[in-house]
């Protein structure tokens, strides 16, 4: 929206490399705003050889190492400049194009002193090199994929459901009981009548009512209660599954999900906890 479209495509994209940090809507809206970008910006897939190389982008520094670069440039020229210690600096040139997608591949040959046998082996290497740095990463599988994701959501709408309904119920109960406690002391203040024979009274009497009131109060009371214990239960369940490995299915493979270290810092003292799901 503020026509700053190169860096909203890094930003967007950065985020979106952290997806399982993200809820869906905010995954959606991130995609629809990086299409957006990169239509006005062109994109530079970059490879570099070896990944711990430096690497400048119109003389300014990229800021993180890596075997492959995701740019995003706004159009005109560009100087790409790689360089690593104990290697030859490598440097291109390219025009970007708004919407247009580029690849480049940065091999930083040794400096003087590098054997034959290094020099016979890069040329081999050097197609494979392209094509396994220019492939897209494969994104952690989210915490709602495959099956359990699905009974993930249904055990969600369930909890939500019935500890909607019994807490409704429950509340009826109160009112039902404070309604019957009103009539009740209304009856005890008559003096031809008290509550007591209410309970033996035939079923046209005054006290009908009263017997009424008393049956959908238990009722209510019995059904809220049920529905909020399940509502508990199934919940439980559902909170359970995210930290429950599925591996052993042969669906997922297993992964290290917790995370622990200690943190010091000049406010005192502690621990981080990381998890994944």
């Amino acid at each position: 929206m503020l026509r700053k479209y190169r860096e909203a495509a890094e930003h967007l994209a950065w985020s979106l490399e952290q997806r399982e940090a993200l809820t869906v809507a905010l995954q959606l809206r991130f995609e629809e705003g990086l299409r957006k970008a990169t239509t006005h910006v062109a994109t530079l897939l970059l490879a570099v050889e070896p990944p711990d190389a430096e690497v400048l982008v119109d003389g300014k520094p990229v800021g993180r190492t890596a075997r492959t670069h995701k740019l995003f440039f706004e159009s005109g020229q560009h100087m790409v400049r790689a360089r690593a210690p104990g290697r030859e600096d490598s440097l291109q040139v390219f025009t970007a194009m708004p919407g247009k997608e580029h690849e480049m591949l940065m091999q930083l040959p040794r400096s003087s002193g590098s054997t034959k046998e290094v020099a016979a082996a890069a040329p081999k290497e050097a197609p494979k090199a392209l094509s396994s740095a220019l492939a897209v990463p494969t994104q952690a599988p989210s915490p709602w994929a495959s099956w359990p994701g699905a009974l993930r959501i249904a055990g969600i709408a369930v909890t939500t459901a019935t500890v909607s309904v019994g807490s409704l119920l429950m509340i009826r109960a109160s009112r039902l009981g404070g309604d019957l406690s009103e009539r009740r002391d209304g009856l005890n203040s008559d003096p031809r009548t008290n509550s007591s024979m209410c309970w033996q009274a035939p079923q046209r009497s005054a006290c009908a009512e009263l017997l009424r009131l008393r049956d959908e109060r238990n009722q209510s009371g019995v059904a809220g209660t049920a529905l909020v214990i399940v509502g508990g239960v199934i919940g439980a369940a559902t909170a359970a599954s995210f930290f429950t490995d599925f591996s052993f299915l042969g669906r997922t493979p297993a992964r290290e999900r917790i995370h622990v270290s200690p943190v010091a810092t000049g406010h005192g003292v502690g621990v981080r906890i990381e998890g994944l799901w």
